[in-house]
C-alpha cells in the first residue's frame, strides 16, 4: 500500500491536464448534454484502447520519436538558455534596459515588469483574489434574504412567485441571481469608474432602446453601426471628459482662461478627478460591445423563433447541450433591462471575459451548469497558479520586453537569439493573456457560472493557421463565427467565385477583429496577413486531399509537417508585427537573421527542430482521436 501513494499522486497531478479539467467542452460535444454524455462514459467500464485512422496504435514508442526526443531535449534547454545568457548582469548591453527592472522574489534575480498590462494584474491580483471571495459571499447572503422574503412574501399572501414545479423554481432562481448582478453590476461599475460609470449606463441604455425601440429590420445594421461608432469614439474622445463635455455646451474654448471660472466647468473637472479605480474605462470597453451586439442579436433572432423553446422541442431544459444553450432563445420576458445589465457588466467576466453569449448567460442562471463540480473547480484554481508560477519564473531569467523597450540595436544579437528572443516573447504575451482570462473565468466558476475556457494549447504547440485561431481567445473566435461569420455566408472554395466571396469574408472578419483590438495600422496589418497565410493551408488542403494518401500514410505525414513548418513561421511573423515588435521591428529583426551565413544555417536547424516538434504535435493529435475527443484545433 506504501507504493501506491506516489502513483496516486502523479495521476492525481496529470488529472491537472486532462482537457477535461480545462473545459469539459473540450471532452463533450456541443450537442450532447454533459449529464448525457457523463452516463455514457459510466456504462463503459472499460474503454479498448483504438487503432487511428493509419493503422497505428501510438507513435511514441516508435525509434522515429526517440530519435526527436533527444533532439528537443537538447533544443528546448537550449532556446531558454539563449535567452537567459542575454538577459545576465554580465551582458554588455544590460545596461541599456537594466532601470526597467524591478526587484524580484528569487534570489539573485530582477524580474522584467515592463509589459503594462501584466504589471497592472500583477499588483491587483491580491485584491482581485479577495474580490472572489467577497463577491460569491455576497451573493450568498443575498440569497439568503432573498429566500427569506419569497417566504414570508408567500406566507403574508403576496405575489411571490410560486415554487410548486421546476420551472416555476428555475424562473425564482433566474430572477434571484440577475436581481443580484444588476445590483451588483451598478455597484461594481461605480467602484471601478467613478462617475464615469453614468458614461457606460448611457451607453448601455441607447443599444438597449436600438433592440427593443427600433422596426425589427433596422435592429441588426443599427446595433453595428452603433457599436463600431463607440469603438471609434472611445478611441478618439479620450473617454468623454466631464470637462471637455462641459466646455462643449457652454461654448468654450480650451485656450479660453476665463471658461476655467465656470461653475459649469469646475463640476466637470471635478467629477473628471473621481474616476475610479479604472480611470479609463473606455481601454477595457471593447469586450463590452461584444456583449451588446449579443444581446441585440439574440432579442432579433428570438423573434423568430418564439416556438422554439425547450419545452416545445421536447428538450429536458436543466440538461441541456451547450448548442441549445446557444441556439434557443431565452423566453421574451427575459430580454428585459434588468437582465441587460447583469450580462453586460456580469462582475467576474466584466474586464477582459470570456465572452458568453446572452441566451447561454440566461440559460445557465436559470439552471446551475452540471458541469461545475467542486473537484474540478479546485483543480482549475491549482492549475492557474501553476501558469501563474511560470509566467513568473520567465519574466525573471527572460527579459525580452525590457530589451524590446530599450530601442535595442538588434543587429548586435546572434540569429539564434534574435530567434528564440522573438519565440518566447510570443510565449509571454500568450501567458500575459492566459493569465486574466483564466482567473475570471475561475471566479465565473466559483460563482455557478461556467463560461467557455479562452485557451485550448499552447502558443508552442499550435501548427494550422486555422486551427490556431480556433484555439487562441476561443470565445472570441466563437462569437465571430455566430454573429459575423456565419451571417456573412461562411467559407466555401469550391469554385473560384465562391472562394473569392470567402477570401472576402475572411477580410472582414479579420478587419473587425483589428479594430475591435486597437485603432491602429499595425493591427490592420497584422489582421490582413492572417487572411493571406490561411490562403496557402486551405490551397494544400483542395490540392494534397487526404483520401488519396490513404496508401502512403507516412509519405503524407511528412508533406503535411513540411508544411506546418511554413505556417509556424509565418503565424510567428504575424504576431511578432501585430503584438510584440511592430512591422519595423518584425523587418530589424530578420535583417539581423541573414545578415551573414550563419543566420541561415540556424534557420535551416531551426526549420529541422520544428519539424520535429510538430510531428509530437500530429500524435498528441491522435492520442485525443483515440480517446474519442475530436477537436478542431
Amino acid at each position: 500500500m506504501a507504493r501506491a501513494g506516489p502513483f496516486v499522486f502523479l495521476r492525481k497531478f496529470r488529472g491537472l491536464y486532462d482537457l477535461d479539467t480545462l473545459d469539459t467542452r473540450f471532452t463533450t460535444p456541443s450537442s450532447v448534454p454533459y449529464r448525457t454524455a457523463i452516463d455514457a462514459r459510466d456504462d463503459k467500464k472499460e474503454v479498448p484502447e483504438t487503432i487511428d485512422e493509419d493503422g497505428y496504435r501510438g507513435r511514441w514508442g516508435t525509434l522515429e520519436f526517440y530519435l526527436y526526443y533527444v533532439v528537443l531535449a537538447w533544443a528546448i534547454p537550449y532556446m531558454l538558455w539563449s535567452a537567459y545568457s542575454v538577459s545576465r548582469p554580465s551582458d554588455p548591453r544590460y545596461s541599456k534596459y537594466q532601470d526597467r527592472l524591478s526587484p524580484g522574489w528569487v534570489p539573485g534575480r530582477d524580474i522584467d515588469n515592463s509589459d503594462n498590462q501584466y504589471h497592472s494584474f500583477r499588483e491587483n491580483l491580491l485584491y482581485m483574489g479577495l474580490l472572489v471571495v467577497f463577491h460569491p459571499l455576497c451573493r450568498r447572503l443575498w440569497d439568503a434574504v432573498y429566500t427569506s422574503l419569497s417566504s414570508n412574501g408567500t406566507e403574508s399572501g403576496t405575489s411571490s412567485p410560486p415554487r410548486g414545479t421546476a420551472h416555476e423554481a428555475a424562473d425564482t432562481r433566474l430572477h434571484q441571481r440577475t436581481t443580484f448582478d444588476f445590483c451588483f453590476a451598478i455597484l461594481y461599475l461605480i467602484i471601478l469608474h467613478g462617475f464615469s460609470a453614468a458614461k457606460i449606463l448611457f451607453i448601455l441604455s441607447i443599444n438597449y432602446k436600438i433592440a427593443k425601440g427600433l422596426p425589427k429590420k433596422y435592429v441588426p445594421p443599427a446595433t453595428w453601426i452603433f457599436n463600431i461608432c463607440v469603438l471609434f469614439a472611445n478611441e478618439f474622445s479620450d473617454g468623454y471628459k466631464f470637462r471637455s463635455i462641459a466646455m462643449f455646451f457652454t461654448g468654450a474654448s480650451p485656450t479660453d482662461l476665463v471658461s476655467e471660472t465656470s461653475a459649469l466647468v469646475q463640476a466637470g473637472a471635478w467629477m473628471d478627478s473621481y474616476s475610479g479605480l479604472l480611470s479609463r474605462w473606455e481601454i477595457l470597453f471593447n469586450i463590452t460591445i461584444l456583449r451588446l451586439v449579443s444581446f441585440n442579436l439574440d432579442y432579433y433572432w428570438s423573434l423568430d423563433k418564439g416556438d422554439a423553446s425547450p419545452i416545445e422541442k421536447q428538450l429536458d431544459s436543466a440538461n441541456l447541450s451547450e448548442r441549445d444553450r446557444i441556439s434557443i432563445p431565452a423566453q421574451h420576458e427575459d430580454y428585459c433591462f434588468r437582465n441587460y445589465i447583469g450580462y453586460a457588466i456580469y462582475a467576474p467576466l466584466y474586464l477582459t471575459g470570456p465572452i458568453m453569449t446572452f441566451n447561454d448567460y440566461i440559460a445557465q442562471q436559470r439552471y446551475r451548469p452540471a458541469t461545475i463540480e467542486t473537484g474540478r473547480t479546485i483543480r482549475y484554481a491549482v492549475r492557474f497558479l501553476f501558469v501563474l508560477l511560470a509566467m513568473e519564473l520567465m519574466l525573471h531569467f527572460n527579459y525580452i520586453g525590457a530589451i524590446q523597450k530599450s530601442n535595442p540595436d538588434w543587429s548586435s544579437y546572434t540569429a539564434a537569439q534574435l530567434s528564440n528572443l522573438s519565440f518566447l516573447n510570443l510565449h509571454i504575451i500568450w501567458l500575459k493573456l492566459l493569465l486574466p482570462w483564466r482567473f475570471f473565468r475561475l471566479w465565473a466558476l466559483v460563482d455557478g457560472i461556467d463560461p467557455p475556457e479562452n485557451m485550448l494549447r499552447c502558443v508552442a504547440n499550435n501548427y494550422s493557421t486555422l486551427s490556431f485561431w480556433r484555439a487562441w481567445h476561443r470565445s472570441y473566435y466563437r462569437w465571430l463565427l455566430r454573429y459575423i461569420y456565419i451571417p456573412l455566408g461562411g467559407s466555401s472554395f469550391d469554385t473560384w467565385k465562391k472562394a473569392l466571396r470567402s477570401i472576402i469574408t475572411y477580410l472582414v472578419v479579420f478587419t473587425f477583429v483589428a479594430l475591435w483590438h486597437d485603432i491602429k495600422m499595425r493591427l490592420l496589418i497584422w489582421g490582413w496577413l492572417i487572411v493571406f497565410f490561411f490562403l496557402p493551408e486551405i490551397a494544400a488542403g483542395y490540392l494534397f486531399p487526404r483520401h488519396k494518401w490513404e496508401s502512403r500514410p507516412t509519405a503524407y505525414r511528412m508533406m503535411c509537417c513540411a508544411g506546418a513548418v511554413g505556417n509556424v513561421m509565418m503565424m510567428v511573423s504575424a504576431n511578432l508585427v501585430g503584438f510584440a515588435v511592430g512591422l519595423d521591428g518584425l523587418q530589424s529583426i530578420l535583417r539581423g537573421i541573414f545578415s551573414d551565413f550563419s543566420g541561415f544555417l540556424f534557420l535551416a536547424t531551426a526549420c529541422t527542430v520544428l519539424f520535429m516538434g510538430i510531428q509530437v504535435m500530429f500524435e498528441v493529435r491522435a492520442s485525443e482521436l483515440r480517446k474519442g475527443i475530436r477537436l478542431k484545433c
